[in-house]
């Protein structure tokens, strides 16, 4: 066994001691779900933090970033101005909501403003979507795994599936939170320190920009290749309404917490943007010839640094992965556990029942997401999968629901479907959906028909009226 590899042992092991002491606190839903609603604006922060830079974050935006340079940023980036939209708009709206009904999930606020089957809908359709965001980290684990010890990858995914479903199942929202704070620590410092040393090691600035400019578009900062700004379209909407990150918002004990900590993990967002693009950059001028772009990140963390450096990164990266794929679980097991089984299977179900039932399918979305990184070995193409139908489907039934008096099922169910049919059809169209992209042309087809049923009700109500 190498150092390296030891050394990421025994940090996964210290992050499942953590997660595994929180997790003997936990007595109840309440607990596991929304931490009792004590999440104060340090621990709000790091949860959504540590939740929103995972796979997609570090292995595909420095794979983006060593196929299509600076425009990489807005991989990270759309995602800060997402949430910057939730801490200024949504978010602070959306938990009072929950506050004052007293709602555990996403699936509960859905219930409350159009009815059981609009939770229903969506909660089946998010269970299958989830998958695939799970998935993402797990291939990025095996990825790291493989460059450091030769592992092959399904092993890898099983490994990385194991340890971050053994600590959330112990604990949920309240284990997460708290481990979630040690793998920030470690992900902040890890990237850091790794960005100059990698940009020393090939050579200094000038040398890795010099190797950029050969490439075309390599520095355009709006749109190279597939990377540019058109990734708000996808991004930015699923992190205003992702499930995961609204029930980690209604965890905060105020107001004023939920603005602080979506704000302060905007800034960081946005400003982490920049890091794993650039050691992107840095690998692609250190190895040109790299056949797989999203190994990019592990090989310049263990050839283009020292040692020390490259356990710290690669430690960085684990937690990064780890961090979302626990946030991912958490929507998994709410959602299987309260908005299905509690609500439509058993609604006499004790309370600890629904907790043993949720730790359940923690652990069987656990084993999803494991077969489901075999079957579809590309991060970014799963996570794309993940954000599109998140965005279309979820977008405009929770924002119009917070703003309408009169919000109805049919409405919120169609907004849904034709989000996700355009969606679909975009997709598989061979100009990818033409001057939009696949995302917009969904998110454009779930307002109409929100708007067009809601007007269509108005008027069979009008007229009823009148006729009384």
């Amino acid at each position: 066994m190498n150092a390296t590899l030891a050394g990421l042992l025994l940090y996964v092991v210290l992050i499942t001691v953590v997660g595994l002491a929180i997790g003997r606190r936990v007595t109840g839903t309440g607990d596991f779900f929304v931490a009792g609603r004590a999440l104060g604006p340090v621990l709000l922060f790091a949860t959504l933090l540590a939740a929103n830079i995972g796979a997609g974050s570090t292995v595909g935006a420095a794979g983006l970033g060593y196929e299509n340079g600076l425009a990489a940023w807005w991989w990270v980036g759309s995602a800060g101005v997402g949430t910057l939209v939730l801490a200024l708009w949504l978010g602070p709206r959306i938990w009072r909501v929950a506050r004052d009904n007293s709602l555990l999930t996403v699936g509960d606020y859905l219930e409350y403003r159009y009815g059981p089957s609009v939770r229903a809908a969506i909660a089946i359709l998010l269970w299958l979507g989830t998958l695939a965001i799970l998935a993402a980290q797990l291939i990025a684990m095996a990825w790291i795994l493989e460059v450091v010890a030769g592992v092959p990858p399904w092993l890898g995914a099983m490994a990385g599936g194991a340890v971050m479903t053994v600590y959330f199942v112990a604990g949920g929202l309240l284990s997460s939170a708290w481990v979630n704070l040690v793998q920030l620590v470690v992900l902040v410092c890890g990237f850091l320190v790794a960005v100059p040393l990698a940009v020393h090691g090939a050579g200094g600035v000038s040398a890795v920009l010099d190797a950029a400019r050969d490439v075309p578009g390599h520095l355009d900062f709006m749109s190279n290749g597939s990377s540019g700004w058109m990734y708000l379209m996808l991004l930015a909407p699923a992190f205003i309404v992702s499930p995961g990150i609204l029930q980690k918002v209604f965890g905060a004990r105020d107001v004023r917490t939920v603005r602080i900590g979506l704000g302060a993990c905007a800034a960081a967002l946005m400003l982490f943007a920049l890091l794993p693009p650039a050691l992107g950059i840095v690998a692609r001028a250190v190895a040109p010839g790299m056949e797989n772009p999203e190994t990019a990140l592990p090989v310049i963390l263990t050839e283009g640094v020292p040692a020390w450096v490259g356990l710290l990164g690669l430690a960085a990266v684990l937690s990064a992965e780890i961090s979302s794929a626990d946030a991912i679980l958490f929507m998994l097991a709410t959602s299987l556990s309260r908005d299905l089984y509690k609500r439509f299977v058993n609604p006499e179900a004790s309370d600890k029942r629904v907790l043993r039932v949720a730790r359940g399918a923690a652990v069987a979305g656990g084993v999803g997401g494991v077969v489901l990184a075999v079957l579809l070995p590309s991060v970014v193409d799963n996570l794309s999968i993940f954000y599109s139908l998140l965005g279309v489907s979820l977008f405009v039934p929770i924002v119009a629901g917070l703003h309408s008096r009169r919000p109805a099922s049919g409405e919120a169910l169609a907004a849904a479907a034709a989000g996700v049919v355009v969606l679909l059809v975009a997709r598989s169209a061979p100009d990818g959906g033409g001057w939009m992209v696949p995302p917009a042309w969904g998110l454009l087809a779930a307002a109409v028909a929100y708007g067009v049923f809601f007007a269509g009700r108005m008027v069979v109500r009008g007229r009823r009226a009148g006729a009384a």
